[in-house]
């Protein structure tokens, strides 16, 4: 069983959703980027991340936007479900963007990361790690571009932070943010076969007919 949900925050309360109950051993919750609990590397924040990797089913995040990369960046790279993955204690996991996961028998497409805002609300970094974040390198699209050639460009699920541009425009019109992400996704908008993409950026909780899903506050089973 799959379940995702959107931008947390740093806000432990999304992990006492009763939907989570459902959940079993090898289960997995899915968050669409701006995780936030990885944000100054003290020992509070230690002790939280090692409780909630001993939750029974695994909790998988992908970068957003609002996230400190260097604290993030500490966590060794390891492989996962056919993926790279930064594992972060037990059960908790980042998952780096441009692989594809078999989780729970379906392919997922993963792509992180976006602009941050520039008028606050971002951890201490490093202008050359945050740009690896905000503006994917080639490296990582070229791979993504790859795995997705093998499946024959199909996949069960994209879970993204941002959404492909068309998307973004749709939701916030002129206000959407024509960054690489988004512009690299509308251009696998219409290559790729999908059930569900599910994306967190715009704090929305919505779907965009017929396979567009905006998460925000809520926990939604994948099916």
């Amino acid at each position: 069983m799959i379940y995702v949900t959107g931008d947390i925050h740093g806000d432990l309360s999304r992990f006492e959703d009763k939907r989570l109950k459902k959940l079993r051993k090898g289960d997995s919750l899915i968050i669409c980027g701006d995780f936030g609990l990885i944000w100054n590397g003290s020992d509070k924040e230690k002790k939280i991340l090692k409780r909630l990797g001993k939750r029974k089913y695994n909790i998988l995040f992908l970068p957003g936007a609002h996230e400190n990369f260097e604290e993030l960046e500490k966590y060794e790279e390891e492989e996962w479900k056919g993926g790279m993955t930064r594992k972060i204690s037990g059960n908790l996991r980042c998952l780096l963007s441009g692989y594809i996961f078999s989780i729970d028998d379906k392919d997922i497409f993963v792509f992180g990361g976006g602009r941050g805002e520039k008028n606050g609300g971002e951890a201490p970094c490093p202008e050359e790690i945050r740009l690896k974040y905000e503006v994917p390198d080639k490296e990582v699209t070229e791979r993504a571009d790859l795995l997705l050639k093998e499946k024959g460009n199909h996949v069960d699920y994209i879970v993204s932070y941002c959404p492909p541009l068309s998307i973004a425009e749709f939701l916030v019109g002129s206000e959407a943010e024509s960054d690489t992400p988004s512009v690299y996704l509308e251009g696998k908008k219409s290559e790729l076969e999908f059930m569900r993409w599910f994306f967190g950026k715009y704090h929305i909780t919505k779907l965009i007919p017929p396979r567009y899903m905006g998460v925000f506050d809520e926990v939604i089973a994948a099916d």
